[in-house]
């Protein structure tokens, strides 16, 4: 099951350049990200190929994972309404979306509150399929 870990980082320039290259130095490839400002600090989501690598090469940088969580990764249409008709199905299921962010390769990374519910809203005939990252 693909993972996105948190992590809080000081919102001043230069904190995201150590983190990118604490994990590019380390072989850690970055599938997806996201990031913004919380209170003074820079919110970042990741979703990393090897969650295990991920965790290991930021704490040898110094930074700590605050939340690992699996995730929905579907592979994704570019094209209007897509992500619409995506999200009603899991709406409709009767389950909450409380994280989004785009993936490379055209991939659309989905946080839960009831991951289970998700997967079978999402296994409708005609739905993307879920991915693992690559």
């Amino acid at each position: 099951m693909p993972k996105d870990l948190t992590v809080y980082l000081d919102n001043r320039p230069g904190t995201l350049v150590a983190f990118a290259e604490a994990l590019g130095k380390t072989g850690v490839n970055i599938y997806g990200m996201c990031g913004f400002p919380v209170r003074g600090k820079g919110l970042i989501h990741i979703l990393a190929g090897d969650a295990r690598a991920t965790r290991r090469a930021l704490k040898e940088a110094g930074i700590r994972v605050r939340g690992e969580r699996d995730v929905l990764v579907m592979e994704v249409e570019d094209r209007p309404g897509e992500a619409a008709r995506i999200f009603r199905r899991i709406a409709d299921a009767g389950v909450n979306i409380d994280l989004v962010y785009l993936a490379t390769n055209t991939r659309l990374v989905i946080g839960v509150d009831d991951l289970e519910k998700a997967q079978k809203a999402l296994q409708i005939a005609g739905s993307p399929r879920n991915s693992r990252s690559r």
